[in-house]
């Protein structure tokens, strides 16, 4: 039995697997390595907001308490003592501190008190002036024990979402890509299967035309001979696939009353020779 690898074919769906591999990856999955980065620069520009805070409050000898990420992408900053601020002074020193760490411009800010965890304070920043929300500026918040918390969730759901319209971009374009492909095959099959008569097919980088008994490959040609492009027409209807000897057979010789019982192999060693120019392309034995 015999069969034709048209080597290119695998090759193109090999790459169009490997490249939505690769896209799987970087789409779904967030590296710990992104997570521990972003948070250790979330957690250095809030202790840089605390310090600020402090200093605007005539306070340069209390500390700046651990900053603790206290849910996914919320981190919340305390402080050694109570303090008094201006929501003006928060709104520009946590804008500044963030921008200076390349940190998301979309994020919510809540200034809790530390009895009762009442919110004595809140906002909502984005890079749109006409969806933020900066209420009560200019009213002084008065000395009292308060955290500061922040939450980055809708900026890393919108990136996630980004992540995930580009890989599906590309797994639709990829998947209309090997469809049109697959289309074109079975049409050239179809044609070179009933006998028809299409200008030539692509083997590999040989051109075969089927009605002129040659192939070309770029100014080349080698002829053929009359059994050899059957047989060979044969194989491009039907690439990748094998093809049993007493078909072959059956339909190289015997509407012709003659079969030889070694001229298939005499043929199929001669057409080997002239695809030989290709590595892509082999006729192969099964046993």
């Amino acid at each position: 039995m015999f069969f034709v690898a048209i080597m290119s074919r695998k090759l193109l769906y090999a790459i169009a697997a490997c490249l939505l591999l690769v896209l799987s990856i970087w789409a779904f999955w967030d590296s710990d390595n992104e997570r521990t980065d972003f948070s250790e620069r979330v957690k250095v520009s809030l202790r840089d907001v605390g310090n600020q805070l402090l200093l605007s409050d005539q306070d340069s000898t209390s500390l700046v308490l651990p900053v603790l990420e206290v849910a996914p992408s919320k981190y919340e900053v305390s402080f050694e003592k109570p303090l008094s601020f201006d929501p003006n002074s928060l709104v520009s020193i946590v804008s500044q501190s963030f921008q200076k760490s390349q940190l998301p411009t979309t994020y919510g800010i809540e200034v809790m008190q530390c009895s009762g965890g009442e919110v004595a304070y809140s906002y909502a920043m984005t890079p749109v002036e006409a969806t933020t929300i900066i209420p009560c500026m200019g009213r002084l918040l008065p000395e009292d024990c308060y955290t500061l918390q922040v939450r980055f969730e809708a900026v890393r759901t919108s990136e996630n979402n980004r992540k995930k319209t580009i890989f599906f971009t590309v797994l639709f374009a990829l998947a209309l890509i090997i469809l049109i492909d697959l289309v074109s095959q079975k049409g050239r099959q179809a044609v070179l299967s009933k006998g028809g008569n299409p200008n030539y097919a692509a083997i590999g980088s040989f051109k075969f035309y089927p009605t002129q008994n040659k192939l070309v490959k770029e100014a080349e040609e080698i002829n053929l001979s009359k059994k050899e492009c059957e047989l060979l027409a044969l194989f491009v209807a039907q690439p990748n696939q094998v093809i049993k000897r007493d078909e072959l057979t059956k339909r190289g010789w015997e509407d012709n009353g003659v079969i030889v019982g070694r001229s298939l192999d005499t043929y199929i060693s001669k057409l080997r020779k002239k695809l030989q120019g290709d590595d892509r392309i082999k006729i192969t034995n099964v046993h």
